[in-house]
């Protein structure tokens, strides 16, 4: 190994010699005594050419990917490389190096779950990482004993949705969940009675842009849905109320008396909610609020 030396105009403050500088080691060291008089020192200097692509930038690269929680060890674990080694007891070591303990396996079949159904349904980051946290603490707690991993996960990152206000229902965690859907309702349950957690409810006024969005429906639409369903919340209650099926009466209203033609079968299919559902709220929406926009 090469080490490049940079001499330096500084003394030693013990022997007065000069000192010299180490930049593999980021130290400072007299050549003298050897006092070490500065480590661990940062190199600021420019590092080569510049770079124009990301494969060039990746080259040039110094530092690792940053620390995550959203890596089942936080990025911070050494794996060490066996084929060079001879020692018989060192690559029994080394072997024994890779086995991931529990906790580690456990962590990683969570996280990898998670970032499945995330990608799938377009979770923020501070969702994934919220998820994970409380996950953390489900595990804390021993509360997975007996229970799935994956329906605990799911069940986490559907309260941190509901908590966050991120516009995702119970229903599209379950359909991209790999366990039955029964098991993550339970984990659900056990999240928040063993963590006497506050069950956050969904704003369904917050669902209303991404369904008038997939129905193909304009913003005059959303806007009116919007305020259609502001009043009846303020009006009436809501309480045992499904919010799709909120949202499914306020648009098919307003999509009625603006004309446009989409099907009680169509919003049905959409948001998820059965025909019924939707004409139940619909016919309630006509009973306890009043309309004051222009029919186009």
């Amino acid at each position: 190994m090469v080490v490049e030396i940079l001499t330096q105009t500084d003394f030693c403050p013990e022997c007065g010699g000069s000192t010299i500088s180490v930049q593999q080691r980021g130290e400072i060291v007299c050549q003298h005594c050897g006092l070490v008089v500065s480590e661990k020192q940062v190199d600021v200097s420019h590092s080569g050419i510049r770079a124009y692509s990301k494969q060039e930038k990746d080259k040039k690269e110094r530092t690792g990917c940053p620390i995550s929680i959203l890596m089942p060890d936080i990025g911070l674990s050494t794996i060490i490389d066996r084929t060079k080694i001879k020692n018989p007891d060192l690559r029994r070591a080394a072997k024994w190096n890779t086995h991931l303990s529990w906790e580690k396996r456990n962590m990683l079949i969570a996280i990898t779950e998670l970032k499945r159904i995330g990608s799938n349904l377009n979770f923020p980051d501070r969702v994934k990482k919220a998820a994970v946290r409380l996950y953390k603490d489900v595990f804390k707690k021993n509360l997975l004993r007996g229970r799935s991993i994956n329906g605990m996960i799911a069940a986490c990152a559907y309260y941190v949705c509901k908590k966050e206000r991120v516009p995702i229902t119970l229903q599209e965690i379950l359909d991209e969940a790999s366990i039955n859907d029964n098991i993550v309702k339970k984990c659900y349950k056990i999240l928040v009675r063993e963590l006497n957690l506050k069950s956050p409810h969904i704003d369904p006024i917050s669902l209303i842009p991404r369904y008038c969005a997939d129905l193909g429906l304009n913003i005059n639409v959303e806007k009116e849905s919007i305020k259609i369903l502001k009043n009846f919340i303020e009006n009436t209650s809501i309480c045992g109320k499904d919010p799709k099926g909120l949202c499914a009466g306020a648009i098919y209203l307003v999509a009625k008396l603006k004309n446009h033609k989409v099907s009680q079968k169509d919003i049905s299919k959409v948001i998820g909610v059965t025909e019924v559902t939707l004409r139940s709220r619909y016919k309630e929406f006509l009973q306890n609020i009043s309309f004051n926009f222009q029919v186009h």
